[in-house]
């Protein structure tokens, strides 16, 4: 279960009746926290679902981190807010601009400190997840979740920019808790451009650049050959993708008896490509593997040195 930090219903109460001619709900600061860390633990699960056990108590670490920091957050959120009243509440007349200024600057510091926190939910995401190397058998199926991430963010950052241009108000945002429209709403007032969104237009072309770059990387790894060719004593064996061939380089002519075990494996001489040479299959590996003449140097088996090989052990080990 959650592990819920206090929240401060009294300053909830105080920045509410500062900010708005709306009663506050008593529980609502609480309960919006709570939902926020809810949905930060549901990712801790789903993130523990795809790692190893070794990774569970750091993720475990991060979310309470989390829970904590945004109570802390929140609660000086509110404490910001309640300084000083929104002028529709008191009236234009000796507005305090000066504090309002401070109270301002105070809102911004505390925002960015929020979108650090909001961090520690990116590092959820990547923990047990390494860099993502190539070499990796799980690669694509890692950049595939992480591309699946993106892309729910990217979609979730149009949604709300959409609903505020309609709506003018993020009031009732199917997408978002009360604390982020509050958040939002704060981030908004303050923000410099003439008609600011909830999600300015740079943070969805960065996140609309790492979708592609993501993307192409899958597209990479997955177009990556399953074969690979080596060398046996007096030639080598190539992968040619092209032709969809396995293709045998001889140095001299290959003897009688040789030519001979060649043909009964399936291979044929091409004397456009010097080479003999089968259909690119596993059955034209296994086939190469059965002639002892064509074992690679360090004495594997040619079956041994493919890529799709490797990835089959490692998954019958774990």
């Amino acid at each position: 279960m959650p592990k819920y930090y206090p929240i401060n219903e009294e300053a909830a109460r105080r920045a509410k009746n500062a900010n708005s001619f709306s009663d506050y709900v008593p529980g609502s600061a609480t309960a919006a926290y709570r939902e926020m860390v809810d949905r930060a633990y549901t990712l801790g699960k789903q993130q523990k679902g795809r790692v190893d056990p070794m990774y569970h108590e750091k993720i475990d670490g991060l979310i309470d981190r989390y829970a904590r920091k945004l109570a802390e957050n929140i609660n000086q959120c509110n404490l910001i807010d309640a300084r000083v009243p929104s002028i529709l509440i008191a009236g234009g007349s000796n507005f305090p601009v000066r504090k309002k200024e401070k109270q301002n600057a105070a809102r911004d510091k505390n925002m960015g400190e929020y979108m650090q926190i909001e961090g520690l939910l990116d590092k959820v995401r990547s923990t047990g997840m390494g860099g993502i190397s190539a070499d990796d058998d799980r690669a694509v199926e890692k950049l595939e979740a992480k591309l699946a991430g993106l892309e729910a963010m990217q979609e979730e950052m149009k949604t709300v920019n959409a609903y505020y241009r309609k709506h003018k108000t993020l009031e009732g945002c199917p997408v978002l808790s009360a604390e982020e429209i509050g958040k939002f709403q704060s981030s908004m007032a303050s923000d410099w451009r003439k008609n600011p969104v909830p999600y300015p237009s740079y943070l969805l072309t960065n996140n609309n650049a790492n979708i592609r770059r993501t993307r192409q990387r899958i597209e990479d790894l997955k177009s990556q050959s399953e074969y690979a060719g080596w060398a046996f004593p007096g030639g080598r064996a190539e992968i040619n993708e092209g032709e969809n061939r396995l293709q045998l380089f001889f140095e001299e002519k290959p003897s009688e008896e040789q030519r001979r075990e060649l043909k009964s494996n399936g291979f044929k001489w091409a004397p456009s490509q010097g080479a003999w040479q089968r259909q690119l299959t596993k059955n034209a590996i296994y086939a190469a593997g059965r002639m002892e003449f064509l074992r690679p140097e360090d004495g594997q088996s040619p079956y041994q040195l493919q890529p799709f090989a490797r990835k089959t052990e490692k998954d019958m080990t774990r």
